[in-house]
């Protein structure tokens, strides 16, 4: 008889245990987990900002308890969602200059630049977002009607990929731009001799240096405009492809007094003044902040053909695009940064870009393990030259470069190049993994339009059928581990983010829609109806 009263005893101790109190318990959910096994959970109980237990909705009620207790009832949950390569300080920054995005002609333009000075006035008007390549003719404009318009008051205005400008007459002649001016890594556009206002790539920089910088007010509006924007699109973390010191230590700044949430991984800007302090010092890691990364520029971009090719562009004889830093100062800095703990980001697109990056990486880091350094963007690669990512490189990659370079790509670089274009499944399968982000404001911030462009390689249109070049297509999985786990990974936060996991930080995303199984068409409908960052609803 003592057996039986033992065990009547100890069942009735065990349901006497006091629950563990928590700070929030999920359940009722389709957690999708990205773990180790891609598994999926109903319930899990975060607190202190981190998770502490994942399970079954009866098993996390049964061992704790909490005053906020969210039944997510039936819907689904990914980790947070993270951006691997955005400009996030550009985005607020484009919320305050004239938006040209989705413009369909040079006129359309010019109406919207006019109206957005009408109403309000600046002594200097920016604007952002212009593509020539959605125009029926498909060319860049010249300065002429902004000279009419606008004879005392300089005008830039950068196209969408960021890596060419329009100016008026007034900005070159303050910028001390003439016809005679030189400038390597990129060019000043002229016809018949005459200045074009057209400036590609590095001749930009002196545009740059003319424009009045925004004081602390407007700087910390841009943060907070853009923070707002990301959290409603369930991102949690943003790694900001170039930065300089005084923007890292303002968003620093803003995350210890609590008025910034999102978690920001920055590559700080290659310039002098920005490697002399950094690379001296060890990286800087607080909870919501990593720095530990440089980014540096290869090449310019496909849509204004300053992307360094090894061939002649297919529509521009003669012409082979430009390396914005020099081969013999990528090979440089490469040494440089290897000898301390940074990472090295490089911007690629050409190919003949990427295999000058992927040389200098393979040289500077032999001897060296998990480094982890990125190509970014990665867009064009020679076939001989996809085996370098299997030296411990990332690609990270912009799948909605695909689905708007798609229309024009080919013309640019014919279709044999084209074929080794925007191959991401290439890419995963020599690297083992891919980054993967928006590169926005140059895309839409929505990370639904990147899911959908890896896995349908298609527009919103349905075009083009059957998929653009579908071999390079990635599955539902791959691009959801490219957004989390993977992503993480590749900024070396893999034991901290990137999956919902016992020890890790509790930022999740809640959605309308199942976006693992819902018809592929119907990804980019989908919302992001709750965002949390450590514990706590920030959308």
């Amino acid at each position: 008889m003592k057996y039986p009263l033992l065990l009547f005893l100890l069942l009735l101790m065990a349901c006497g245990q006091k629950k563990e109190n928590v700070d929030l318990i999920v359940i009722n959910s389709n957690t999708y987990t990205v773990d180790g096994d891609f598994s999926t959970a109903e319930a899990f109980a975060v607190n202190d900002g981190k998770f502490v237990a994942v399970g079954t909705s009866d098993e996390i009620q049964g061992k704790y308890s909490a005053e906020t207790i969210m039944d997510a009832k039936g819907k689904t949950i990914t980790p947070g969602l993270i951006d691997a390569h955005c400009h996030f300080y550009g985005l607020g920054q484009t919320q305050q200059v004239v938006d040209l995005m989705g413009t369909q002609s040079y006129d359309e333009i010019l109406q919207k630049v006019k109206e957005f000075q009408e109403s309000h006035p600046k002594d200097f008007i920016l604007g952002r977002g212009g593509d020539q390549n959605d125009w029926e003719v498909k060319e860049f404009p010249t300065k002429a009607a902004l000279d009419e318009m606008f004879p005392d008051t300089p005008v830039a205005l950068r196209r969408i990929d960021g890596h060419a400008l329009l100016v008026n007459q007034k900005a070159l002649d303050m910028a001390g731009i003439g016809k005679d001016t030189k400038v390597e890594g990129g060019e000043i556009v002229k016809e018949d001799g005459e200045l074009t206002g057209i400036l590609i790539d590095n001749p930009m920089d002196r545009v740059n240096a003319i424009v009045p910088p925004a004081d602390r007010k407007a700087q910390i509006r841009a943060l907070k405009d853009a923070e707002r924007i990301c959290l409603d699109y369930g991102l949690t973390t943003v790694n900001d492809a170039g930065l300089d010191r005084a923007t890292i230590e303002l968003i620093d700044s803003l995350h210890q007094t609590g008025d910034l949430s999102i978690r920001v991984y920055a590559m700080v800007s290659a310039s002098k003044d920005n490697l002399d302090y950094y690379l001296s010092r060890e990286p800087i890691k607080t909870e919501r902040l990593n720095v530990r990364s440089v980014k540096v520029y290869g090449d310019g971009a496909l849509g204004s053909r300053g992307a360094a090719l090894r061939a002649p562009y297919s529509d521009k004889p003669g012409h082979y695009g430009a390396m914005v830093t020099p081969v013999d100062s990528i090979e440089a800095l490469a040494d440089k940064i290897a000898a301390t703990e940074y990472q090295m980001n490089t911007h690629a697109i050409g190919d003949s870009a990427n295999v000058v990056v992927l040389k200098a990486y393979k040289r500077a880091l032999e001897g060296k393990n998990d480094r982890r350094w990125k190509v970014e963007h990665a867009q064009i690669i020679s076939p001989e030259d996809f085996d370098y990512f299997k030296e411990g490189i990332i690609p990270s990659v912009q799948p909605t470069h695909a689905t708007s370079d798609m229309y024009w790509a080919g013309d640019r670089i014919g279709e044999e190049r084209e074929k080794g274009a925007y191959a991401y499944k290439a890419l995963l399968e020599k690297a083992g993994t891919v980054a993967l982000g928006t590169d926005f404001p140059v895309e839409k911030v929505s990370p639904f339009l990147t899911f959908y462009a890896a896995v349908a390689r298609k527009d919103l249109d349905d075009y083009p059928e059957g998929g653009y070049q579908m071999k390079d297509a990635l599955t539902r999985e791959e691009t959801l581990k490219g957004m989390t786990i993977w992503a993480a990974y590749s900024n070396f936060e893999e034991d901290e983010k990137g999956s919902i996991e016992v020890g890790k930080f509790a930022d999740f995303t809640l959605y309308s829609d199942n976006l693992m199984e819902v018809p592929i068409e119907d990804v980019p409908k989908i919302e992001a109806e709750q965002t949390y960052i450590a514990g706590k609803r920030v959308h």
